[in-house]
């Protein structure tokens, strides 16, 4: 999705620049035909105009039109080289030349087609997780949109996280009987042609209703056309039924997956190779312990850049919904076909330096979100918190007047060294998990830690201009405050 952004960022920071509307300050205009050529002044303005158009059309047309058929016939292959070939992207490569480009393509087409067990493996999956979607918690708000919209969400993310691993594991031979582990790395390529039909249409559905019948305030086209509204769409907490929809795929289905599939293709190794593989069993218990952290933390996710910020379209939904499950689970399902290689005491390294990653991304998001609900009265690391305290304006969805409210930005703990520094934490658990996977011996794995890399950083810098929009002089007084986005005193 780092791709995903760039485009999207472009385009939001043009389409947020209207026409300034002139003032009484300003000189009247001149009357038509007084105006003089001026050969120097002409050539001079007309290159900027041009280049604005073409990177209007690009970010707006181009860019997002590429990005939805690139990205889903990129799924296909990954899905492809892990369950149909040899997990290498250079078996991919030799049989294109050795078979030719269209009957390759003829084999990744037909190997990915959607399965009837891979829809009723869906349809169960989600079932389920609908069900426990409803389970009772404690209700927390999301924060206050630019037209007034606060969302609400039952904080019921670690009972999700438990009940479905004790059916999907009950379900198993371990359990009734119903299907092997392995149930997930067997219905992959099915399963991964399944969600992309759906996701394509769910987003043709979410596209109409944000037009048509909106949940809240903060919806409507962008003004630029069906293309870029399709890809970015048009509603920003569309719900369906009572269903946070948002929550649902991003939290209850792609996370949840990503989650169950480490612990299916750990199982898929063993039964292909008849033993354990340390790298392979390592990253599915490091992955599970990250995602555990995630479900703890589901309320600050529901307060982040993906949700306040990025409408339900193809990039955020379909993303979740099949780039998820096709990349981020790349590393351990390459692991399959390919052993990670890694014996006891080499896995078992790396996975204590990865768990490490994953327990200080815990405490840096805890330690800001105890800060937020506390309102800035707590210590940090024995101290009082420092703090910068930001105003912002947004809509009164009832008054529909604009009205003055205040954020408090931590600088202090993990959060006084830099303004990202989880996404150091964050970033080393996932190179930890390309290694586990054979990253070691195999490019593949690496794919997924080197994607999240550009994509934090990338974030890390949408972050910053979202806040500045905000916020004003007040963040750049926090930024004076924290200096660095990621790494102390190197970015």
């Amino acid at each position: 999705r780092a791709s995903m952004e760039a485009a999207a960022a472009a385009v939001r920071r043009r389409a947020v620049s209207p026409a300034r509307t002139r003032t009484a300050e300003d000189p009247p205009p001149k009357p038509a035909g007084d105006e003089k050529p001026d050969a120097k002044h002409a050539s001079a303005e007309s290159l900027p105009a041009q280049a604005s158009s073409f990177a209007d059309v690009f970010a707006q047309v181009i860019g997002p039109l590429l990005l939805m058929v690139t990205t889903p016939i990129f799924c296909l292959v990954a899905a492809y080289a892990t369950n149909e070939a040899s997990a290498t992207i250079s078996e991919v490569v030799a049989d294109a030349f050795e078979h030719g480009v269209l009957e390759l393509s003829k084999k990744i087409f037909f190997s990915t087609l959607p399965t009837l067990r891979a829809a009723v493996l869906l349809f169960v999956f989600n079932f389920l997780a609908l069900l426990v979607y409803h389970w009772p918690g404690v209700v927390k708000y999301g924060p206050l949109s630019e037209n007034g919209a606060r969302p609400d969400y039952v904080d019921n993310g670690i009972a999700h996280c438990v009940l479905c691993t004790f059916m999907f594991i009950g379900g198993s031979e371990l359990g009734l009987g119903w299907y092997r582990l392995d149930v997930l790395y067997e219905h992959f390529p099915g399963t991964i042609g399944c969600l992309n039909i759906f996701g394509l249409a769910f987003c043709l559905l979410l596209y109409v209703k944000g037009l048509r019948s909106p949940s809240g305030p903060d919806a409507g086209t962008s003004g630029h056309g069906f293309i870029f509204d399709y890809y970015w769409g048009t509603e920003l907490y569309p719900r369906l039924f009572g269903v946070d929809v948002k929550k649902f795929v991003n939290c209850r289905f792609s996370m949840t997956y990503w989650q169950l599939a480490g612990i299916s293709f750990a199982a898929a190794s063993y039964y292909k190779h008849g033993r354990v593989d340390p790298g392979v069993l390592l990253c599915a218990i490091s992955q599970y312990l990250y995602l555990v952290k995630f479900y703890i933390w589901e309320i600050g996710y529901m307060r982040s850049i993906d949700i306040i910020i990025d409408r339900a379209g193809f990039y955020e939904t379909w993303g979740c919904l099949v780039w998820v499950p096709s990349v981020y689970t790349l590393h351990t399902r390459a692991a399959v076909g390919i052993p990670s290689g890694l014996g006891w005491v080499g896995a078992t390294f790396i996975f204590v330096i990865g768990l490490a990653g994953v327990g200080l991304n815990f405490w840096a998001d805890h330690q800001r979100q105890m800060f937020r609900e506390s309102e800035g009265k707590m210590k940090v690391w024995g101290k009082k918190a420092e703090f910068i305290e930001a105003t912002y304006t947004a809509k009164n969805a009832e008054t529909n007047k604009m009205e003055t409210h205040k954020s408090l930005l931590l600088a202090s703990g993990w959060w006084g060294l830099a303004r990202h520094l989880q996404y150091s934490f964050e970033l080393t658990a996932a190179w930890s998990w390309g290694l586990l996977g054979g990253g070691t011996h195999s490019l593949l794995p690496l794919f997924y830690p080197a994607f999240l890399t550009v994509l934090l950083v990338h974030r890390a810098s949408r972050d910053q201009e979202k806040c500045l929009a905000k916020y004003g002089d007040d963040y750049k007084k926090y930024m004076q405050l924290v200096p660095y986005k990621i790494i102390p005193y190197l970015y």
